[in-house]
């Protein structure tokens, strides 16, 4: 894999940061950099090339440095023709302070000042060795981190890179020998700095039979600075085997099927977010599956906890995987498609929500304020804390918790992913930026260029060592993911994804009863979701919203999901959520221990719910609505991915649960014919000779 560095530099703090962001153009080449140093430091280096240690003193030197005609030479040395167009502070800098530390004198003075203050203030980190693999951290104040060692030796990990103080560059991670992880790179200085890349895996298996991954990329400073890159995943000798082709990937921006067609997915959101956290222990069943489909929906976002999959450091619970894979299969005998969901609210059970392990909860000793939620998320140091160190990669049992994670998601990924049923796996529900919490609700960018965009690339590869074919879904932040504001996520470089975002009209949450300005609320969540989709070419799915029997406030999501041609998976079929505000009210089937009849339903809700809409498509749709019982459909017959058009006589398949028609419907095609029976539950129409688009209209007899 090609080492990168993200595109988008860390953020700029106070108004200085802010001044030089915009005065401040590109970057010089290394060689114009290069020059300029000759240029600065030549009043103090001798002919044979080494500093002057006597010049430092020598006020003629120093007369000579401070003049005009050195600054002069010092900044034509960037104004010569060439490929460069600006100047990058950072680089400029970093390159002077491994001039002077490399340097004679450097080497001197930072060993006179290091002695004085008892520890290393100035200097790089030493490079990790076979006895000692791990690089060395660089000064507090300035210096790299070392490098880490590459091992040879089978099943023997890299080792990782230092960590810059202040100031510097991260070290980066060593290779694993065969069948052995990457070291992951070492974190650039906390205030500015750029983090290590992670190294490569070895290739061959590990002890559990799959590709070793790559190490981790290190932090980028606070002030600038960019992500160390994640190291490639090891290869088995066979490849990936096992694999199955998935019932939908992204093709163009849309989600298709095998046959090319795009299909739009609807569903309910079911999350068990208790020990055992299975599905099936809430009493989800058969007969649940059956009611959904009878009623249309062809997708269920399914929750899988990461206290259940990883009971301990290392231990994968199969037997829980397992019970997933039953209720994955329950659905599928309804032809209704799984999403595993890594859920999580507010990190974990430590903290009163569902997800990480005890294990892997890092509290600091600080306190926990629970006063449920969302509200801890603002004020609850200790879950914070756990936050932080997940993003740091804290260790725990010796390796990071991301590292943890990542195993963790290559093994749910390896065992599902000869499961035809399966239609993608999230990657983690509404991440939380921890301290960075409220710089991000400001518009800094920092947390999701800089620790959310690698944590994704990061968490991709390692599904992508066992899985290369299942769509992979990411999202934004708790906020993004609820308020109206732009994500600044960087690319997921891997083109079969899609972006899964949220909508909850803040009116409804903090007043049941209002839905006050939640088409607005819509109308903007939705435009930056669809903004970020064509930005990166990949769908917008829509994965959660309602939590409420506020009908007019899942109706203004309903509709902006129509006008914007996004599929959805509403929140959520159950009650009884230890993270609700209203759990109760979120439900569609109150108690899913009985039979979804009578008033274990709430039936206006799935009157909204249940509309008729596209599942199949052979084109690419261009408009859809659905108001007082009359759907409007339309769409070109060119084929999603661009090859083309669908034949004359390609059929597309559209959803007409028989609750919204109780007297049968009437159908209005042109460009095309219809297909099935009167009144079916699921309407065909097939395309006409010769025509370019295809209109639809259901209509409801009165």
């Amino acid at each position: 894999m090609a080492r990168r560095r993200s595109k988008v530099v860390g953020s700029k703090v106070v108004g200085v940061a802010a001044f030089l962001a915009l005065t401040v153009p590109a970057a010089p080449a290394q060689a114009d950099l290069d020059d300029m140093m000759d240029v600065l430091f030549d009043p103090f280096v001798t002919t044979a090339g080494a500093f002057d240690g006597e010049a430092v003193f020598d006020a003629t030197a120093w007369e000579s440095f401070l003049s005009t005609e050195h600054w002069d030479a010092a900044l034509a040395a960037l104004a010569e023709p060439g490929p460069a167009v600006g100047f990058d502070f950072y680089a400029l800098l970093h390159d002077a302070t491994q001039k002077w530390i490399d340097s004679d004198l450097g080497s001197q003075v930072n060993g006179v000042i290091n002695t004085l203050f008892g520890s290393t203030v100035i200097g790089n980190g030493i490079d990790g060795t076979q006895d000692n693999p791990d690089g060395g951290d660089g000064g507090w104040l300035f210096g790299d981190g070392g490098a880490g060692w590459a091992s040879t030796t089978d099943g023997v990990a890299g080792g990782s890179g230092g960590a810059a103080g202040i100031f510097g560059d991260g070290g980066d991670g060593g290779a694993g020998g065969a069948g052995a992880a990457g070291g992951d790179g070492g974190a650039g200085g906390w205030l500015w700095g750029n983090g290590g890349h992670g190294g490569d895996a070895g290739d061959g298996p590990t002890a559990a039979g799959l590709p070793a991954l790559g190490g981790v990329g290190g932090t980028a400073g606070l002030w600038a600075g960019e992500h160390g890159s994640v190291g490639q995943f090891g290869a088995l000798p066979g490849g990936i085997t096992g694999t199955v082709a998935p019932p939908v990937e992204v093709s163009n921006g849309w989600f298709t099927n095998g046959d090319g067609q795009v299909v739009m997915l609807r569903g309910l959101n079911q999350v068990y977010k208790i020990p055992p956290y299975e599905p099936s222990a809430g009493g989800f069943d058969d007969e649940d599956a059956a009611f959904l489909a009878a009623n249309g929906f062809n997708v269920v976002r399914l929750g899988v906890i990461w206290a259940g999959v990883q009971p301990e450091p290392g231990v994968i619970d199969y037997e829980y995987l397992a019970s997933i894979e039953n209720t994955v299969q329950i659905l599928a005998d309804h032809n209704i498609v799984a999403i595993l969901d890594m859920h999580q609210d507010l990190y974990g059970g430590a903290f009163g929500g569902d997800g990480a392990p005890e294990w892997a909860t890092f509290t600091g000793g600080l306190p926990n304020f629970d006063v449920g939620f969302p509200f801890s998320y603002f004020v609850s140091p200790a879950q914070n804390h756990a936050w932080d160190a997940f993003w740091a990669n804290t260790p725990a049992d010796g390796i990071g918790l991301q590292n943890h994670y990542a195993l963790m998601w290559q093994a749910v990924a390896d065992y599902f992913k000869g499961n035809e049923n399966v239609a993608g796996y999230e990657i983690i529900n509404e991440p939380w930026a921890g301290s960075h919490w409220l710089g991000s609700l400001l518009g800094n960018p920092y947390f999701d260029t800089q620790q959310l965009t690698p944590f994704y690339n990061q968490l991709t590869e390692a599904i992508r060592s066992v899985d290369p074919n299942k769509t992979v879904f990411f999202g934004p932040t708790t906020l993004e993911a609820s308020l109206p504001v732009p994500t600044h996520l960087g690319t997921v470089d891997d083109p079969n994804t899609a972006f899964s975002f949220h909508h909850y009209c803040m009116v409804n949450a903090l007043f049941a009863d209002l839905s006050f300005g939640c088409d607005w609320n819509a109308d903007v969540v939705f435009a930056n979701a669809m903004d970020y989709a064509q930005e990166h070419n990949i769908p917008a799915f829509l994965s959660e919203f309602g939590a409420t029997d506020n009908l007019p406030t899942i109706g203004a999501s309903l509709q902006a999901a129509n006008r914007y041609l996004f599929g959805w998976t509403e929140w959520a079929y159950t009650g009884n959520d230890i993270t609700s505000t209203s759990p109760i009210d979120q439900a569609l089937v109150y108690d899913p221990s009985q039979p979804p009849i009578g008033d274990n339903v709430n039936w206006d809700k799935l009157d909204l719910l249940a509309q008729p809409y596209p599942q199949e498509i052979s084109g690419t749709p261009t408009s859809l609505s659905f108001n007082n019982g009359v759907l409007s459909f339309a769409y070109s017959t060119d084929r999603a991915d661009g090859t083309g058009s669908f034949d004359a006589g390609s059929q597309t398949t559209i959803s007409v649960p028989p609750s919204q028609y109780p007297n049968g419907y009437t159908v209005n095609v042109t460009g095309g014919t219809v297909t099935s029976a009167a009144n079916a539950s699921v309407l065909t129409i097939s395309s006409a000779s010769g025509a370019t688009s295809v209109t639809v209209t259901v209509t409801a007899k009165p």
